[in-house]
């Protein structure tokens, strides 16, 4: 194989992988238009179109998805040749792809990122953050993070956090105005900030239990979201009462009284964080170091 035919797979492969062009050509180091051109260079070669390409989004035709399906395990052997060897000598190189909500990506990955690269200076980590219940397996990924009971039992889950409380919170002036919701049924007299759960679009049926008895109930109000920032500076704002996770940045705003929690006896928990990988994968070091960071300790070939 020439040194062109190579860098033209390796190329396609980066596309393929990363469904962007852009995104592609940064992992790549080349501009768009370069890599562009090694795309057509490639496909001449071939005498097929690879790619599907609109305005916004690329996707492999049928012809791509074959040569794929081919190459992609080869590149991934070559990869894990290289970081096998690399950490070898005890330097660890290459690229994490993590597919993260964004509860984890707040409050987990990024108080630790500069110390993961201080340790690992030739690790690029590649952080996608998505609230929905991503397939890690279809979009090449490492890893995923996301709440415990919602994983495929085919996945290997290292627990991150301990369970998580949800809280039900407002302003105080918003208590101020509307008063105090003394039982979930009481919120159809309140506006609440409504969450959209990206799996199916649908909005979240709040859940609550209390000695034993569970309600769920469908809630109204002037903001729908699916973003737990824009979520928080509604109650914030006084828009109404918002259902959050404690550890999202609630717990500070009710210590320092911006927010006041409502009907704490019907608060749930839920499963913690987990990390996850496909049992399938052997875990490489490069991936074990990034989670012995997230829970800090010793990485694990030292323990």
């Amino acid at each position: 194989m020439r040194g062109s035919d190579f860098a033209e797979l390796k190329a396609f492969v980066a596309v393929v992988e990363r469904q962007s062009f852009a995104r592609a050509a940064e992992h790549l180091g080349l501009s768009p238009s370069a890599l562009s051109q090694t795309i057509r260079q490639l496909e001449g070669r071939i005498g097929a179109r690879l790619l599907n390409r609109t305005t916004r989004s690329v996707a492999p035709s049928a012809s791509g998805e074959l040569l794929y399906r081919r190459i992609a395990p080869l590149f991934r052997e070559m990869a894990a040749a290289v970081a096998q060897a690399s950490e070898a000598t005890g330097q660890m190189s290459g690229t994490l792809r993590i597919n993260t909500l964004g509860i984890a990506a707040r409050t987990i990955i990024a108080p630790r990122l500069s110390r993961f690269h201080q340790a690992h200076p030739d690790v690029v980590l590649d952080i996608v953050v998505d609230d929905a219940l991503a397939d890690i397996v279809a979009g090449r990924f490492d890893a995923g993070i996301r709440v415990g009971g919602q994983l495929e039992k085919d996945m290997v889950a290292v627990r991150l956090t301990p369970d998580l409380n949800m809280v039900a919170v407002a302003s105080p002036d918003y208590i101020a105005r509307r008063g105090t919701p003394k039982s979930p049924a009481d919120l159809h007299n309140h506006t609440c900030i409504n969450w959209r759960l990206q799996m199916d679009g649908r909005q979240y049926r709040w859940e609550f239990k209390k000695r034993g008895q569970r309600l769920e109930v469908a809630v109204d109000g002037p903001v729908v979201t699916n973003h737990a920032d824009i979520g928080i500076a509604a109650a914030l704002n006084g828009l109404g009462i918002a259902y959050h996770f404690e550890r999202d940045g609630v717990g500070e705003l009710l210590t320092q009284g911006r927010l006041v929690q409502v009907l704490p006896d019907w608060s749930i928990s839920r499963p913690g964080l987990f990390l996850y990988y496909p049992s399938r994968q052997h875990r490489p070091a490069l991936l074990g170091a990034f989670i012995d960071c997230l829970l800090d300790r010793k990485p694990f070939d030292q323990l």
